[in-house]
């Protein structure tokens, strides 16, 4: 069963140059920085198809891999934040399925433990048979 990180703005007037400009910057330092080849990384959908106020929307699908999980979160809502902040007058929604990720003005988008250098290298120690949930 796979989890995915879904994130969407909303707002009446379309992006402006300077604003798809921003987009496109985010998302490539987004790519280039990404830490795995093989997992799915930030994905904006193409604006075409979006609805008439949905100025930016995409999904990531999360790792299988718990000891890749929370850095892969990490990256792509600092990306999303990233791209909010070009973006402050649109209606933002970040959410992982049905829990919601909080905004936060100073951090920006953030959950528990996603920067817990314990916490993933206990993820990963299970993954790799290191150690064993009990």
């Amino acid at each position: 069963m796979s989890v995915s990180l879904y994130y969407s703005a909303h707002r009446t007037t379309p992006l402006t140059g300077a604003e798809s400009a921003s987009v496109a910057r985010v998302v490539a330092a987004h790519i280039t920085s990404f830490p795995y080849d093989d997992e799915e990384s930030l994905y904006v959908y193409d604006r075409r198809a979006a609805g008439p106020e949905e100025i930016v929307a995409g999904s990531t699908k999360m790792p299988l891999d718990p000891g890749r999980l929370m850095p892969v979160i990490a990256h792509v809502l600092d990306s999303v934040t990233e791209l909010r902040r070009a973006m402050p007058d649109a209606e933002w929604r970040v959410h992982m399925d049905d829990l919601d990720v909080p905004w936060d003005e100073a951090e920006g988008y953030a959950l528990p433990g996603m920067r817990d250098a314990d916490l993933i290298a206990e993820l990963a120690a299970v993954h790799d048979g290191d150690g064993a949930a009990e």
